[in-house]
Parts: structure tokens; C-alpha cells; sequence
């Protein structure tokens, strides 16, 4: 019981932080675009702190520590390269911002291949959203109980009403603002958490069997495959980067990117040290932080409340955006109409994402059906990569945004449902098959989008890439 006290004083102490630094008002502009009161773009180092946080949500800091706790150094190593699609998106949107002027990636979908297939991407988009509002919610939810228990859900509803009082006031000008504290807050944790569990490895890091380190370089070939799609279909990354000059996003996603990686295989230590006291299974955070001490408990939880709250206030701003602006095709000047919209939209989605959260209730078959139904992964988006990194075929329209787009989603469905043989595995472990399926498919997405662009050509919709 006094553990909760505890814990929940530090959430005390992070809300009243993230408060002092969240706007009390902003203009249309502010709340969708980001800028300051003055009307100025966010500058460098903010948009790096930002950007990087917003994807060390509270999840990927618990994959990294059980990757690296299955499979060694190189889980964590292989969860870390997926930061490196923040260099993939930016390196893309440039080439994209500065030949055709597009203000967002739906602009660029509805012009180049048209409204269905904007439609069907920003569907992608919402499926992304709705899943990082439990995915994150639940993590910060097991610190304070166990899964259905008082404490849980008190967890879960206190932090998501807290983030969406503070996003509905500010939107995407508040989430950067608080990013900026929850970055550098993030940053003295992991030093925290690094200088206590350092001790345990004097004798060397626990030494992993070949089977181990194979999984877990199967692991990191299959991310380095993923990062070609993996990034585009998420709008808290993307969104972000048509905020400010194209030359400064550039140089600031790459900075952001290497930061996100670097954290996070630092983090995955944590897997390691796991191993050194036993860790078999529960709450792999819970456990490490409790094995030390108290006070080490306390800073995990915080860092768990930092990850996932630059998260979700960055997922509530996107989900703002996507429903007020970019389904009706707005790309500029903004009004208090559309704000009201988008504080709609955050309130639905905040009620909205959490219910994945009640299929503990329903059976251990029913509840993560349903979960399982509702999350893209990363194989079910691949074919994204082809639509977006080569756009510089001009001819390529609909038709190839369609077999690409279906041909990932469809072989990212079988793969999810177990109707795809052994025969395309690649590498050795669980991620063997996943592997497989990822090369082979953006092989394939790839060939389709090409040819697509032979069977029916684009004669319309690429004239602002041709000047």
C-alpha cells in the first residue's frame, strides 16, 4: 500500500510538471501547426526533443527491455533501428515538400492517387492512433495494480483524462511544449536507471546462447526491412515534419532519429539486467525497478508516465488533425471551427481507445481476438513504402497505389491469422516467418506499384511535381 502512495506522488509531481509547461491558450494555428504566439516555427532542438520522445513511448521501452531480455544485446539493438524510419520519413517528405509543395502526406495521397486512396491511408492512420491510446495507457495502468484491479484502472483513467484536458486546451503546441520537459526528464531517468543497474554487470553482460543472438539478429533484420513502410503511417512522426523549413526538418529528424535509437538500446540494458535476478515472466518494469529499490521503482514509473504521456498528447493532436482537417482536405488557415472538431475527435478517441482495455472481461480467447483484429502491424502496412518512396515515378496513379497497398495488407492478414507456410522463412527464431514475409512482400508491393504504372498511368494530378 505505501508503494501506491508513493507511485502515485510521482504521478502527482509529473502531472504538475507537464502542466506548467502546457499553453493555457493558442490560436487555430498554434493548436494544428505548432507555432508559437509570435507565429513562428518550432525551432531546431525543440522539434528534435519532440519528435524523439513521441516515439519513445511507454511500450517501446518495455519491447525493448523484453527483446533484450529474450535474445541479448541484439534485441534491443534490433528495436532501436526502427528509429531509424525517422530518417526514411524525413529524407522522403523533403524530396516530396520541396518538388511538389505538399503541406501533409493525405494532400500528397489525394493528389497524386486520388480521395479513395487518401481515405484508405488515413483509415491506416486511425487504426494507428486508436492502438497507442491503450498500448500506452495499460503500461502506466499495471504500475499501480494488476490488470482489472482498482488501482489499474484509476491509473489509467486519471492519466487519460489528465493528457486530454491539457491537449484539448493547447493541441499540437502543446504537446511540442511539454515534450521539450519530458525529454530532458527522460533523459536524467535513464541515467538513473543505468548508474543503478551498471553494478550487476561487473562480471560481464549474461552471455547469450547462439540460438539467442540468431533470434535476435533475425529480429533486427526484420525491423531494418520494416523501417522502409514502418514510419508513414504514423501521424504523430509525419505530422511533425511538415511544421517548420524542410531543410530543418531534415536535419532534425536525423538528430531525433539517432537520440530515439540510441535511448532505447541503452534501455533494452534493462532486459539484460532482468536476467541477473531471475525475471520470468509479469511486469518486466515493475520487477526490475522493484528488485533494486523503491526509489528505482519510483523512477521507472515515472519514466513509464513521461514515454506515455509525450505520446498520447501527441496522439490526441494528430487524432485532431486528421478528422478536422485532413479527411475535409484543409491544408492551411485553420479556424475555431476546426478546433472545435478536432477537441471532438480527442474526446473520442480518448473514450474510444481504451475500450481494448475491458477484453479482460471477455475470456481468454474473445479479449485478444479483439485486440489482435484492430492492430496494423508492421507487415500489414508494408506496402506504404513503394507509395511514398517512389513517388518519383511520375506515371505511377491509383492503380498502383492499390496493388501495393492491398498486396501488403492482405499478406499481412495471413501472416497474423497462421495461413502462411514455413517456406518463405528466413533466418531462425519466432521473427523467422515474419522475416520472410516482409522481404519477400515489399519485393512484391514494389513490383506491383511499377507495374501498375504500365497498366494504367497517371495523366493527371503530377503537374506541381513537374515544375
Amino acid at each position: 500500500m505505501n508503494n501506491i502512495l508513493y507511485l502515485a506522488f510521482s504521478g502527482i509531481v509529473y502531472m504538475v510538471a507537464v502542466w506548467y509547461y502546457a499553453p493555457r491558450r493558442v490560436s487555430s494555428a498554434q493548436f494544428f501547426n505548432g507555432k508559437s504566439s509570435n507565429d513562428a516555427e518550432p525551432t531546431f532542438w525543440l522539434l528534435v526533443a519532440s519528435a524523439a520522445i513521441s516515439w519513445i513511448f511507454a511500450k517501446s521501452i518495455v519491447n525493448s527491455a523484453a527483446l533484450t531480455h529474450a535474445f541479448g544485446i541484439w534485441g534491443g539493438i534490433g528495436y532501436s533501428i526502427y528509429y531509424i524510419s525517422f530518417i526514411v520519413v524525413a529524407i522522403t517528405i523533403y524530396f516530396l515538400r520541396m518538388r511538389g509543395g505538399y503541406r501533409s502526406l493525405p494532400e500528397f495521397i489525394s493528389t497524386r492517387y486520388g480521395g479513395l486512396c487518401m481515405k484508405l491511408f488515413l483509415l491506416a492512420v486511425v487504426i494507428r492512433l486508436f492502438n497507442e491510446v491503450w498500448s500506452n495507457t495499460k503500461v502506466v495502468g499495471l504500475f499501480f495494480g494488476d490488470e482489472g484491479s482498482g488501482g489499474y484502472w484509476s491509473a489509467v483513467l486519471t492519466f487519460t483524462l489528465f493528457t486530454a484536458f491539457y491537449t484539448l486546451r493547447s493541441g499540437l503546441r502543446g504537446s511540442l511544449m511539454t515534450d521539450s520537459v519530458q525529454m530532458l526528464l527522460a533523459a536524467v531517468l535513464l541515467a538513473i536507471i543505468l548508474a543503478a543497474i551498471f553494478p550487476a554487470f561487473d562480471g560481464g553482460f549474461p552471455v547469450s546462447t547462439d540460438a539467442q543472438v540468431a533470434g535476435g539478429i533475425t529480429f533486427a533484420l526484420l525491423a531494418t526491412v520494416q523501417i522502409a513502410s514502418y514510419g508513414f503511417h504514423d501521424p504523430v512522426l509525419t505530422d511533425r515534419a511538415f511544421i517548420t523549413n524542410p531543410q530543418r526538418m531534415l536535419k532534425a529528424f536525423t538528430v531525433a532519429g539517432l537520440i530515439g535509437a540510441a535511448f532505447i538500446a541503452l534501455f533494452g540494458l534493462t532486459g539484460l539486467y532482468a536476467r541477473t535476478i531471475g525475471f520470468s515472466g509479469g511486469n518486466i518494469m515493475a520487477s526490475i525497478g522493484g528488485a533494486v529499490a523503491l526509489p528505482l521503482l519510483i523512477v521507472f514509473n515515472v519514466m513509464m508516465l513521461t514515454s506515455a504521456g509525450s505520446t498520447l498528447d501527441s496522439t490526441f493532436s494528430s487524432t485532431a488533425k486528421v478528422f478536422a482537417l485532413d479527411f475535409s482536405k484543409k491544408t492551411e488557415d485553420p479556424t475555431e471551427h476546426h478546433i472545435r472538431w478536432g477537441r471532438i475527435a480527442i474526446v473520442a478517441i480518448a473514450l474510444l481507445g481504451n475500450l481494448p482495455l475491458l477484453s479482460l472481461y471477455l475470456g481468454d480467447q474473445v479479449g485478444p481476438a479483439i485486440i489482435k483484429a484492430t492492430t496494423i502491424s508492421g507487415t500489414m502496412i508494408m506496402g506504404l513504402a513503394p507509395v511514398f518512396i517512389l513517388a518519383f515515378i511520375r506515371r505511377a496513379g491509383a492503380l498502383s497505389f492499390h496493388l501495393s497497398f492491398w498486396c501488403g495488407l492482405t499478406l499481412g492478414v495471413l501472416l497474423a491469422i497462421g495461413a502462411l507456410p514455413e517456406l518463405f522463412a528466413l533466418g531462425s527464431g519466432k521473427y523467422a516467418l515474419s522475416l520472410g514475409v516482409n522481404l519477400y512482400g515489399l519485393l512484391l508491393c514494389s513490383a506491383l506499384y511499377i507495374g501498375g504504372s504500365y497498366l494504367a498511368p497517371a495523366t493527371t494530378n503530377t503537374a506541381r511535381e513537374n515544375k
